[in-house]
């Protein structure tokens, strides 16, 4: 939607940007009184960060196992990822590894959590997300168990898709024909892999997320290399 960034309150008279705190409460005195002083911009970021250190804790000790928090852990996952997007005061922004690792933990913490004997490789695997999720790190293609293959091509899938749309929210006032006919080519893989609940190869997922990424770096900086590789990408999935 299209904000107000730079806010003023009418109590205090202290200035603050929403882009960054996310609130129309003023941060000096909490007054909900504030007006706008600039132009409406497109804005579809939120403020908030994902913090996994509590569950890593509670993950230190050994009598707990990744099944006794699944609930809390997709709970923060969930809120985090409902904040997040991609366009922050009118500046469109990459598809970051965090927000990957965090749909893909949701995933496969799901999956481990119904899992009736996890194996050694299947925790490691959901542990080093947890490790690394919220600092962008994602494991590697060759280190994702092939259990956990559907998760993560479904979690990349939902990724993607909600990166896409802010895409296409950004067109709109940045209109680019051979942009959108790409786009719309990647909605078909994305609606494809999400109606197989990510049951894709590896290098499938991988492709897609890499094929929006370069959209999104034509449309930051207006790269004619990065939309011919998302083209062709696009052509070594069909």
């Amino acid at each position: 939607m299209k904000i107000r960034g730079t806010r003023e309150c009418k109590d205090c008279g202290h200035q603050w940007s929403y882009y960054d705190t996310g609130s129309v409460a003023c941060p000096n005195c909490e007054s909900l009184r504030s007006i706008g002083l600039d132009e409406r911009t497109e804005h579809t970021a939120g403020a908030g960060t994902l913090d996994l250190t509590p569950q890593r804790t509670t993950l230190g000790d050994d009598d707990v196992d990744v099944d006794d928090i699944a609930s809390e852990l997709k709970s923060t996952l969930r809120e985090y990822l409902r904040q997040r997007g991609f366009i922050h005061g009118g500046e469109l922004r990459p598809l970051d590894d965090t927000f990957l690792a965090a749909h893909e933990l949701l995933q496969t913490v799901d999956v481990y959590a119904r899992t009736r004997d996890p194996t050694d490789d299947e925790r490691l695997y959901v542990l080093s997300l947890v490790r690394g999720a919220d600092q962008g790190e994602r494991p590697s293609v060759d280190d994702a168990p092939e259990s956990m293959r559907a998760a993560r091509g479904l979690a990349y899938a939902k990724a993607v898709s909600a990166y896409r749309r802010d895409l296409v929210t950004w067109l709109e006032d940045h209109p680019d024909a051979n942009a959108r006919t790409t786009l719309g080519a990647l909605a078909d893989h994305v609606k494809r892999a999400e109606s197989l609940q990510g049951d894709v190869s590896l290098q499938t997922s991988e492709r897609i997320v890499q094929t929006a990424r370069d959209l999104g770096e034509y449309l930051v900086d207006g790269d004619e290399t990065a939309l011919v590789t998302a083209q062709d990408r696009l052509s070594r999935l069909e």
